[in-house]
């Protein structure tokens, strides 16, 4: 359920240019991973449940583009919606989709609160993001914000430096940024040409336009946005950290190897991040589509069948069809589980040589396959 049971969307504004990254490809296309940044920041946001709708907002051009990136990744709760001129005309169409009828034939459910966040900023947790949403239910607007880096300071007509603000006292504003979504539409509907051609900051339009002063959240590191050329080799530094420190566990046994499960799982919650689902994979499991297209790489497979390489061929078979690009070496480890009383499970040199054989023509896809056999009393 949503933090304080409201309903929430979210608009994410993707129709920049990209003029300070460079080159013809706006930076929210540009491919991180093999993967455009955009689909990052949707996948952001789809994971967390309680988040109704997703509306992104592009220029005309690529609308097209996204809706092919949203179908080639399987994204869920997405609307892509033609943007405007300017940052915050764009922002105002997103949100027009839960409010005009003239506009569109099939109107969005209207949420209580609705959050906007950048399709540049790739790595929003669920935290900041609820405590945001917290914040703008009990004060109407509510924004992330870190200290400032640099000192800011003010250039005299001559070019010569007149005053500087003291550091300590002024913040940076980041997203996301809430809103009750009244307040919010009524400050888009209320204000200026001006604002919507030259302004950015959305919290200043829910104070000028319907005195909201907003709650700010400090946030954290991960705000940052793609802005630079450098900076995509930052995101595309910091997805492959998060991609080694993260696994999902599937399970396929009898409630006598739950203690087994338990160990290991327990032993790998305490050194990484472990999404684990218990499940047969002959059933054509959602939960495990989600996870795949959320580009896991590292799974653990146990089994409680004398050498249960069927499993692990169809996991393979899985991942090789989902649309994950495997520019990463996936691994992929089947354990098997003994504990029978006589401890007579062993593997004979025909199950080695299968297993032997189908590592080998995984390994060419670039996945990496290993076997772990634990005998337990």
């Amino acid at each position: 359920a949503a933090p304080g049971g409201v309903s929430v969307s979210a608009v994410l504004p993707a129709g920049g240019s990209g003029e300070r990254l460079g080159g013809t490809t706006p930076k929210q296309f540009c491919a991180v991973q093999g993967r455009p940044l955009v689909s990052y920041a949707v996948r952001a946001m789809e994971r967390i449940s309680w988040i109704s709708d997703i509306i992104v907002v592009v220029s005309p051009e690529n609308i097209e583009t996204m809706k092919t990136i949203i179908e080639k990744y399987g994204h869920k709760r997405v609307t892509v919606v033609e943007g405007g001129i300017t940052r915050h005309r764009s922002i105002f169409n997103g949100l027009k989709v839960f409010a005009e009828n003239e506009l569109f034939s099939h109107l969005l459910q209207k949420p209580e609160v609705v959050i906007i966040h950048d399709a540049v900023r790739p790595f929003v947790e669920e935290d900041i993001v609820s405590k945001v949403v917290m914040a703008a239910k009990e004060h109407g607007a509510a924004g992330a914000i870190r200290p400032l880096v640099s000192t800011v300071i003010a250039s005299a007509a001559d070019g010569c430096l007149d005053h500087s603000l003291e550091r300590a006292r002024y913040r940076a504003s980041e997203m996301p940024q809430a809103f009750l979504f009244d307040i919010i539409y009524e400050a888009y509907q209320q204000c200026t040409d001006y604002d919507l051609d030259y302004g950015t900051e959305c919290l200043h339009l829910a104070l000028k336009y319907c005195k909201t002063n907003a709650k700010l959240v400090e946030g954290t590191a991960d705000l940052w946005k793609v802005t630079y050329k450098r900076d995509l080799y930052a995101a595309e530094s910091i997805i492959k950290d998060n991609l080694s420190q993260q696994v999902c566990v599937i399970t396929n046994v009898k409630e006598t190897h739950a203690q087994v499960d338990f160990l290991l799982l327990e032993s790998l919650k305490s050194r990484i991040k472990v999404e684990a689902i218990s499940m047969s994979l002959s059933k054509n499991d959602s939960h495990l589509q989600n996870i795949f297209s959320g580009q896991c790489y590292n799974f653990v497979c146990v089994n409680d069948k004398r050498c249960a390489i069927e499993e692990t061929q169809q996991l393979a078979d899985m991942l090789e069809k989902s649309n994950i690009p495997l520019l990463y070496p996936v691994v992929l480890i089947s354990v098997h589980l003994d504990i029978s009383e006589n401890n007579c499970f062993s593997i004979g040199m025909e199950d080695l040589t299968v297993i032997k054989k189908f590592a080998r023509e995984t390994k060419k896809k670039n996945i990496l396959v290993y076997g772990l056999l634990i005998q337990y009393k």
